[in-house]
């Protein structure tokens, strides 16, 4: 865990203390809750695939059939036109 220093008004920090206090959690912990709501859930992992995918069709190779010969290309198994 980091710890982080926040400057707050003295306002702030009473109000903070009391509401801590109230629930009977420390000042960090109520902290903690209050930035994680205040954030919402965490994004999902990102998945490779997706910014593979989003690469598709960025780059002309020159090879007008080479979405055709694909099994041809990657694995040398000849397509139905060779």
């Amino acid at each position: 865990m980091k710890r982080t220093t926040v400057k707050i008004s003295d306002e702030l920090d009473g109000r903070l203390r009391h509401h801590a206090a109230l629930r009977g959690v420390t000042v960090s912990e109520l902290t903690r809750d209050a930035i994680a709501h205040y954030l919402g859930p965490p994004p999902p992992p990102e998945d490779g695939r997706v910014r593979r995918l989003g690469a598709a069709g960025c780059w002309d190779s020159g090879e007008p059939d080479l979405a055709h010969r694909i099994e041809e290309i990657l694995y040398g198994i000849p397509g139905p036109e060779s």
